[in-house]
């Protein structure tokens, strides 16, 4: 086994067992520990940078498109969700309900928040009587809890973190236009921050969320070919204004009902981001999402060291103020060698290294994690080559990811066809679809694989279902998934 191997010889080869590689990672990173509540992680401060460093850059995106942020309690009364029966019905196996209280029953159950939009419809009945209350436009940063059967960390845990967006508007345009804006906006966030290529489209009737109207999606690959829905942009109507009695007096003087929406983003972007990104030596973290950009390693002899060491966090200290987020690892205690594979591990874009013949020569040496590039930059010029060189890496892995999804994208003209892939190949296979829930349901019980969305652009139009034959109402991408 090559020397440079060795170091990383406790995370499983991606080849060799893709989920146990990713356990491998998440753990050796130190980015979670499991809970003693089933189902359940601790965010340690790694992981939770991480998602730190993805609100800020969502957060951003909301408040510049009008959004504000509250908060809406963690418990909804039993009888809201009765008041919105095809979403109670979505819900209800993942449901976990509080029955008691200060040592008494209660009258009620309480539901610990799966999602907001029943106690969200509730208050905004309150809060909207005339058009001039419209648009409302919130979103709210908090946990939900879904009682999972099958877990993994970030990707399915019963407790996890997210974002969701609820907004109210006097007419449905505004709001199918909110709906359609917000995917935009995940798909910016994803695309440009995390670099990750996704498929936008719209969830077939099987795949919406409970009580939408329409369900937008957005789709990213991981490395093993699988699917995972990294955010969702809901189209309500007025079927929770209805529920829930929102109702504003509108210029023309008569009582109407609203338009909703909802939209939401969570943890499992991280698993995405590990998934799409990482290989066999652990994290790859692209330059604009990674809480650091830059880690400074002071190398050498002992004798060398307070030259070295000095010049290092004098570097340190003027790469900070410029803006870029740098950390320095100047410890005695370990050498080099285990400092350079515990930062390609943990996934940081660029080392910086410096050692007395670079001091000598006024340079520094900095290495690419993404390809392993060695490069010598005059010292004069790092303030100009650094920031270049961490926008090339964020680039590089956009086009690497998407390279991988393209080799993995099929199209299938027959059932079998599609099967076959789906089976012994890895991807998402575009097929043809009638639009009758059977033939999805077909698939399904075929393979294993659903639909992912009816993409805006898909690559080709296929005239037929790949099911029954008849004429096809949309091109669909079929995957298994997260």
């Amino acid at each position: 086994m090559p020397k440079e191997k060795e170091f990383v010889k406790e995370i499983t080869p991606q080849s060799e067992d893709f989920s146990r590689w990713y356990i491998d990672v998440i753990r050796k990173a130190d980015l979670m520990d499991y809970a003693p509540v089933r189902g359940c992680i601790v965010f340690k401060p790694d992981g939770y940078e991480l998602w730190e460093a993805c609100q800020r850059e969502l957060d951003q995106r909301f408040k510049a498109t009008g959004h504000r942020n509250a908060y809406f309690p963690l418990f909804i009364p039993e009888s809201f969700f009765e008041k919105e029966k095809e979403h109670v019905e979505g819900f209800n196996p993942e449901l976990p309900w509080v029955t008691e209280a200060g040592g008494e029953k209660l009258e009620e159950r309480l539901a610990v928040r799966p999602t907001s939009e029943t106690i969200i419809g509730h208050m905004y009945a309150q809060w909207i009587q005339s058009y001039r209350d419209l648009p409302v436009l919130i979103n709210q940063w908090a946990n939900v809890v879904r009682w999972e059967k099958r877990t993994l960390p970030f990707l399915r845990t019963s407790e996890f973190l997210w974002q969701e967006g609820h907004t109210a508007h006097a007419t449905e345009d505004e709001a199918r236009a909110e709906t359609m804006q917000m995917l935009d906006v995940y798909t910016d966030f994803v695309e440009k921050v995390l670099a990750i290529p996704v498929y936008r489209g719209q969830k077939t009737p099987l795949e919406k969320f409970a009580g939408a109207v329409d369900t937008y999606s957005i789709e990213a690959m991981m490395k093993d070919g699988k699917a995972l829905q990294a955010g969702t942009s809901h189209y309500l109507g007025q079927n929770f204004s209805r529920s829930f009695n929102i109702q504003f007096l509108d210029r023309d003087n008569t009582l109407k009902f609203a338009y909703t929406t909802s939209w939401g983003m969570s943890t499992r972007i991280l698993g995405a981001l590990i998934m799409v990104h990482g290989d066999d030596r652990g994290l790859v973290l692209p330059p604009r999402i990674a809480p650091t950009q830059v880690v400074v390693i002071p190398i050498g002899p002992q004798k060398e060291r307070e030259r070295v060491v000095g010049h290092a966090r004098d570097l340190h200290r003027r790469l900070v103020a410029a803006g870029l987020r740098v950390r320095i690892d100047d410890r005695e205690d370990f050498s080099p060698g285990w400092k350079f594979n515990e930062y390609e591990m943990r996934g940081i874009p660029v080392r910086l290294e410096l050692g007395p013949r670079d001091l000598d020569a006024a340079q520094v040496v900095l290495v690419r994690r993404d390809t392993g590039e060695k490069i010598p930059v005059p010292e004069g010029e790092l303030f100009n080559r650094l920031p270049a060189l961490l926008d090339e890496i964020q680039a590089n892995l956009y086009q690497m990811a998407l390279a991988f999804r393209q080799a993995n994208e099929h199209v299938a003209e027959s059932f079998d066809q599609l099967t076959d892939i789906i089976q012994n190949q890895r991807g998402f296979v575009l097929a043809g679809w009638c639009g009758d829930d059977a033939c999805e349901k077909a698939v399904k019980e075929a393979c294993g694989a659903t639909s992912r969305n009816i993409p805006f652009d898909p690559p080709t139009r296929l005239d037929h279902c790949v099911v029954c034959g008849k004429p096809a109402a949309h091109s669909v991408w079929f995957a298994k998934s997260y």
